[in-house]
């Protein structure tokens, strides 16, 4: 596996034009770091953006070396073969799609917005103005209750004292103009964990955690402390 830090060469051709293309939506992130590891019908990567002001960085765990035949990128690539002890105690980042899936009218399997699907639960609506919890706080409920079960199924633990909940944001995207929108939203966590379970916690940072990993969630970043 490697991981790779990819950013814009500010003094390559087309710089403008491509901040330009960058800017409409998230899925023009998707299809400019699919480039870099094209050759294969399925995703064998997973990216998380991180902009430095208006210019994009990505950082990428993946099965290959991500190539850049264009020139448009800088690419710091690592050999990634993270030593993964239980017990050990990480600092960790996670940008997450985190979504329930519930019965529609139909009958038929729906995902929902955990933080949309937590204030209907909850009647946030029908409550007097002054018994609402804020939207942060919903926000944190929202997302601790997803992260629970995926933290003890990914083979880490945690404390939620030490955890952040943040960064909420609705997202809507095409492949192309006049196509189907695709809307997802995603949630950023950060703190401290405890690894549980040394083979489950090494797949989730090769194979992230929940959905959305082709829209840059679910990529799992660790540092020792």
């Amino acid at each position: 596996m490697y991981l790779s830090r990819i950013e814009l060469n500010r003094s390559g051709p087309g710089v403008t034009s491509l901040l330009k293309s960058l800017a409409v939506d998230d899925y023009r992130h998707h299809q400019f770091v699919w480039r870099l590891f094209e050759g294969v019908d399925e995703r064998d990567f997973l990216y998380r953006r991180e902009d430095a002001g208006h210019w994009p960085r990505y950082y990428t765990v993946s099965e290959r070396e991500p190539q850049d035949d264009d020139g448009l990128w800088t690419i710091d690539i690592k050999p990634y073969t993270p030593r993964i002890e239980k017990g050990m105690r990480l600092a960790f980042s996670l940008r997450a799609n985190p979504v329930v899936t519930r019965k529609n009218g139909d009958g038929r399997r729906q995902r929902h917005d955990v933080v949309m699907d937590h204030k209907k639960r909850i009647g946030f609506k029908d409550m007097p103005p002054r018994e609402r919890p804020s939207l942060q706080a919903i926000i944190r409920d929202a997302g601790l209750a997803w992260l629970r079960p995926r933290a003890e199924r990914h083979g880490f633990s945690f404390e939620e004292g030490l955890i952040t909940v943040d960064g909420y944001e609705q997202h809507k995207s095409s492949k192309r103009r006049g196509t189907k929108t695709i809307s997802f939203s995603t949630l950023d966590f950060g703190g401290l964990l405890t690894v549980t379970d040394e083979q489950a916690f090494r797949e989730a940072l090769f194979s992230g955690i929940g959905p959305a990993k082709g829209l840059g969630c679910g990529l799992l970043m660790v540092r020792r402390v």
